[in-house]
């Protein structure tokens, strides 16, 4: 039997057209023509032997070998890239000192660091957890290369939001507000978290106090899990035992959302350190990344 060979540039144009929604958008993207993109779902289809793709309305939506095919192809095309950043990085070396937020040492950290480590096995990683402002000042101070922090102001000359996200209400997961002013805990000042979420109780009227502070989030998810108080933060790494609280049924006010930075200490970086920002960036912002696929309070 023949061996199928699928085509990474078709599979290309299936993930692209997915994430824009139109494949006429996804044409654009990719240099191609409409009618060029066209041929090769059609191409596709020939391939994998079944329909890949259905019409909804005025557009086309993915059958299930089409949903199938799709993991797959976006599989595919990580392997790929992979692939020529293990063939590009493996003659670097030498160190890239990285600085983290405590919100992404569980998920996102792990799987860019794999993915770096197997495309520069020779170079290392420093890394330093702390909080976003001080984090924001080590890179303008030489002292990182890249950090992954929230925006706290003022921002390292060379970072980019490469995200925004919701900030939340966070109580047990269990248990209802009690009666009075609200205890909160949150992170010791300068937080910028720790003062949107006073000043909009403060304007909403919503009498509060401090019952828990402290440096550490896990220090905090503790001390709301333990009933002490709720606090504010993004969705990002929720632990077990919290939920996100519905500002409308406990009377509390919206909250501001907040902008992911990637710093970088110079405009151009090091090889070592363009290549980590590269796969943080891409782990950041692939198609499908749920940040807040959480309970919500109702």
């Amino acid at each position: 039997m023949r061996r199928t060979l699928l085509d990474l540039d078709v599979l290309a144009s299936l993930a692209s057209g997915v994430e824009l929604g139109s494949f006429a958008r996804a044409a654009d993207r990719l240099g191609r023509s409409t009618s060029a993109v066209s041929a090769q779902m059609k191409k596709l289809e020939e391939q994998a032997g079944v329909a890949i793709l259905r019409k909804s309305g005025r557009g086309l939506e993915l059958t299930p070998a089409g949903e199938v095919l799709l993991s797959y192809a976006r599989r595919l095309l990580e392997l790929n890239d992979e692939a020529v950043e293990a063939t590009r990085g493996a003659s670097l070396a030498g160190c890239v000192r990285l600085g983290l937020a405590e919100d992404f040492g569980e998920g996102v950290l792990p799987l860019a660091l794999g993915r770096f480590a197997r495309a520069c096995p020779d170079v290392r990683v420093e890394m330093r957890v702390a909080r976003s402002q001080e984090l924001q000042q080590l890179v303008m101070a030489g002292e990182l290369d890249l950090a992954l922090a929230w925006d706290s102001g003022p921002r390292a000359p060379h970072s980019a939001a490469i995200g925004r996200y919701a900030v939340h209400w966070i109580g047990p997961a269990s248990g209802q507000l009690a009666p009075g002013p609200l205890p909160l805990a949150l992170f010791d000042p300068p937080c910028v978290i720790r003062a949107q979420a006073c000043g909009a109780l403060d304007r909403a009227g919503r009498p509060w106090r401090m019952a828990a502070s402290g440096s550490s989030l896990a220090g905090l998810w503790s001390a709301v899990r333990a009933g002490l108080g709720v606090s504010a933060r993004t969705a990002i790494q929720l632990p077990s035992g919290l939920r996100i609280l519905d500002p409308a049924l406990h009377g509390l006010p919206p909250l501001p959302a907040i902008d992911l930075l990637l710093c970088r200490a110079e405009s151009r970086p090091a090889a070592p350190a363009q290549r980590l920002h590269d796969i943080l960036l891409a782990q950041l912002t692939a198609p499908g990344v749920e940040a807040e696929a959480l309970n919500i309070d109702n």
